[in-house]
Formats: structure tokens, sequence, C-alpha cells
């Protein structure tokens, strides 16, 4: 699935979500890093960029690949698979960057595959034991296909960011 049909049913799905009140259902868009399949929001979701260069900052956690300028607007990159403890790789072409809005704050994450959207029943989610929380995760769904998805917290995304840069 391209970029272009990504960000078409993310538009396209703001309005199914509301005609599917019956049910507390949310339209989700699932990416995977770190070897773990995870969702979020489409609300956060801004758009979706490959190939994008990214200027490096000194003095910065590892996890903080640097910034980009975005049509004239300067936001930060985070690697999440750095940010939850997982081993670097190395990005490939499928690698891109999730350009985010949470509560009124600009951020991209660099995951290494987007996947689809998704209408998630939040009826279903499941909370994650203290033990096995990962950072940024706060719940866990089984998809159609069987895989065990987790829920991305994008708020927690922004505190960690905010006390890294």
């Amino acid at each position: 699935m391209g970029e272009e049909e990504l960000m078409d049913d993310l538009l396209e799905g703001q309005e199914s979500v509301e005609e599917a009140d019956s049910i507390d259902a949310e339209r989700c868009l699932t990416f995977e890093s770190g070897g773990m399949v995870m969702y979020m929001s489409t609300s956060y979701v801004i758009e979706i960029i490959n190939d994008h260069s990214i200027t490096a900052l000194p003095i910065v956690p590892q996890y903080v690949k640097g910034i980009i300028n975005l049509r004239g607007s300067i936001l930060p990159v985070i690697d999440i698979r750095l940010l939850m403890d997982k081993e670097a790789e190395e990005y490939t072409s499928k690698t891109c960057i999730i350009v985010l809005n949470i509560d009124s704050v600009s951020i991209g994450i660099i995951v290494d595959r987007v996947r689809q959207v998704i209408d998630i029943d939040l009826s279903e989610v499941q909370p994650i034991p203290l033990r096995n929380r990962q950072k940024l995760c706060n719940g866990m769904i089984t998809l159609d296909s069987g895989e065990v998805a987790m829920s991305f917290d994008a708020e927690a995304l922004v505190q960690s960011s905010s006390d890294a840069v």
C-alpha cells in the first residue's frame, strides 16, 4: 500500500468512525518498529514521508535522530525503536517518518514500516501486564491475522521527547 493510499484511508476513515458510533471503534494506523506491530489513532497522523534529510543535533539522546524542515516547520525526529531500547538497524526503503500532531506538538517518528489503516474496537483492547510493559505501549489487541498489536501511547512520546530535546 502506497503513501497516497494510506493518506486517503486516513482522511476517508475520519467519517467512517463517526458512522460507526454503535461500537466503540477508532480508525488506527498500523506500523512496525523493533519487531513489534503497533497502532495509533489516525487523529494524530498528519502525513507519512520517505527519504527526508534529517539534520543531526549535538548532545541529545541516541533516540533523537535530529530535526527535519518540513515546509518551513522544524520538527524533532525520534527513532521509536531506540526509544524502546531495541537494537538499532539500518534504514531501508520501507523505513519512513510518520509526522504527528499530539496536543499541538508536532513531531516525527521513524518506523520500520507502515502497514495499513484499520478500525480497532476499543472495547477489545487489553491492558499490558506490568512486567511485560514496553515504553510507549499502553494496550494490546489481537488482529484478524492472529498477530498481537500494541497500542502506541502518543502522549507518553511527547512527554519523553520534551524531556530530551
